[in-house]
């Protein structure tokens, strides 16, 4: 598998990408070339030309949730005919507003995507490539990372508090144990570690990428810091939505490793 970061938060010095408070990944599996996430803009598509990668092959297009820093760009991606499938929560298109009531959903809504792709929608995983899944609906098995309401969602026909179920990530499954994709995981890291090892038949994490969504110096990021020791994970990289005092809380005991527009990872 190789991974590129074509939107993060950060950029690298002396790299001349662009960054926002968003995420998105291009992603190869053997033949597959999948796309997870679009950012907030449509800044991933430049940065895949600067980075040369031609988007026009993705044939598969994963989306963690449906907040629009992770749909943003969807307008942009399929303002050209795409022959894609794209996987993602039931959940994902609908309706999203914040504490304030201003939309943070996604541009395109589950009707206008089901006219531009193959729309696969599922609660459940679904294997995407030879050796990456897609884990579905998180179920809560600890009880330190209790789902936090983040503004309203459209429920049937009505407004209700959106706790965001539709928060999913991907995994690599290879001969030394699996490789975690995240979005913002809003689900709960250890939640989506857990999850993983149950649907893969795999207890060995090789590493982790993605946002995790801590921000305060609490029981639950203490215990997420000693989950992943327990997990004896080598290879971490917190981005996106994770603060500053967060990740140096983590680097008193973990080996975290800098994300950036433009990092390539390869396994």
């Amino acid at each position: 598998m190789e991974l590129k970061v074509l939107v993060d938060n950060n950029t690298f010095i002396d790299m001349y990408y662009f960054g926002e408070p968003a995420v998105s990944y291009y992603i190869e599996d053997g033949p597959d070339k999948i796309l997870f996430d679009t950012g907030y803009s449509g800044i991933f598509m430049k940065n895949a030309e600067l980075l040369n990668i031609n988007l026009d092959n993705v044939n598969k297009l994963v989306i963690s949730h449906g907040h629009n820093d992770h749909t943003g760009g969807l307008e942009k991606f399929f303002a050209k005919e795409r022959n894609i499938e794209l996987i993602a929560h039931p959940d994902c298109f609908e309706y999203k507003e914040d504490e304030l009531g201003l939309f943070i959903g996604s541009p395109l809504s589950k009707d206008e995507l089901a006219r531009k792709c193959q729309l696969n929608l599922s609660k459940s995983p679904i294997k995407i490539s030879e050796h990456i899944t897609y884990l579905g609906e998180i179920p809560s098995l600890n009880d330190f990372e209790k789902r936090e309401v983040i503004g309203k969602k459209l429920l049937d026909t009505k407004i209700v508090e959106d706790k965001v179920n539709d928060d999913s990530a991907i995994v690599y499954k290879f001969e030394k144990g699996l490789f975690i994709i995240t979005g913002c995981s809003h689900s709960g890291i250890c939640n989506i570690i857990e999850y993983a090892k149950k649907v893969c038949g795999d207890n060995r994490i090789y590493g982790v990428i993605g946002g995790l969504h801590l921000f305060d110096i609490d029981e639950r990021l203490e215990k997420t810091i000693n989950y992943l020791l327990e997990n004896n994970i080598k290879h971490l990289y917190p981005c996106h939505c994770i603060s500053l005092k967060a990740k140096i809380e983590m680097a008193k005991k973990l080996e975290i490793k800098e994300v950036g527009v433009g990092l390539n990872i390869k396994i």
